[in-house]
């Protein structure tokens, strides 16, 4: 009957002369139509896992809020020997790329939050609904700012998905509740850190730190994370003033800044974001090895030779831009 239904398909979408043409072929053809047409129904996107030794980091998202840049909003993935073990942010459309990525919430030690903008969270209710159908068993360490008046800190903004009372999600309250049986529990965490960098976790794998950084006025973090002795930066959203950004670059083999922001911006926007002369200085500040460039917002995409002019100005160092998926290994 499937050989049927696909050769009366075919056969209604080609024209009659061509068809006739065609008719002493069909046995023949019928193998490998079927097998096209099986293939088109498959994903669309294969799973990337980014290596299978050492150490990379995966960019899960390298846009920021605008849907128009057809990107995933900010996230990010730490790998070690084909394991992911940190994600850092979980932007919109993050979700989708982590399933892409090949990655497992069952294998994550940890998830860090740079800060509660939806372009740096969105997915997170998403990925931990994934995680129930996971073999979990371990808790899941969760770091993130404190709060103000007008953002949540980061126990509070997993209770509002997660609180057996009030949470939006309040139906998985069992992966945060300590009295109800769930195979995991979240075990959310505010950073109460300065401009000195501070240690905040540690296992057998791998150990963070953080300072804080000025993003308008939200309460804002910056991660240095370590592992084999190899240092990876990320920079979060920040207008990079403050020293404390280049002390926890220093020296780091992988630098990822956010390029939310051109040269010559004023006002909100440089409030908020560096633009390129500051990612530059900061980088050649710290000496970091390496540079790449994510959150490519609109304003900043196709000035690509822009952005790397200013740069280089202070920056000699290798640089890239960020694409959803990407992966860097550290050498």
């Amino acid at each position: 009957m499937w050989n049927r239904k696909i050769r009366s398909g075919i056969r209604s979408s080609i024209p009659a002369h061509i068809s006739q043409s065609f008719q002493g072929l069909w046995p023949s053809l019928l193998p490998v139509l079927a097998f096209l047409l099986a293939c088109s129904l498959l994903p669309s996107v294969a799973a990337q896992t980014c290596g299978t030794q050492g150490v990379a980091v995966q960019v899960l998202g390298s846009g920021g809020p605008e849907l128009q840049d057809k990107r995933a909003s900010s996230s990010y993935l730490v790998w070690e020997d084909g394991q992911a073990k940190a994600l850092i942010d979980a932007g919109g459309g993050s979700a989708l790329r982590f399933g892409e990525s090949g990655a497992q919430m069952s294998q994550l030690d940890v998830i860090f939050f740079s800060h509660f903008h939806v372009d740096h969270s969105g997915d997170f209710s998403a990925l931990i609904k994934s995680s129930w159908f996971e073999d979990r068993k371990n808790p899941l360490p969760i770091y993130g700012p404190p709060g103000n008046d007008f953002m949540p800190s980061t126990t509070e903004f997993v209770s509002d998905f997660f609180g057996d009372k009030h949470g939006a999600y309040r139906y998985l309250s069992e992966l945060l509740e300590p009295g109800e049986d769930g195979s995991y529990k979240m075990q959310p965490h505010n950073v109460e850190a300065a401009s000195t960098p501070i240690a905040v976790f540690h296992n057998a794998d791998l150990s963070a730190s953080a300072v804080r950084v000025i993003h308008g006025g939200v309460p804002a973090l910056a991660w240095r994370i370590e592992t084999r002795d190899k240092v990876i930066v990320f920079s979060g959203d920040t207008n990079g003033e403050g020293a404390g950004l280049v002390k926890l670059a220093t020296d780091a083999d992988l630098f990822v800044a956010h390029n939310a922001a051109p040269e010559g911006v004023t006002g909100v926007e440089r409030n908020l974001h560096m633009p390129p002369s500051v990612i530059g200085e900061i980088a050649q500040q710290a000496h970091v090895k390496k540079l790449v460039l994510s959150h490519r917002m609109l304003r900043t995409l196709g000035k690509e030779a822009q952005t790397e002019s200013e740069i280089r100005k202070r920056y000699a160092g290798p640089l890239q831009f960020a694409n959803d998926l990407d992966c860097f290994p550290i050498k």
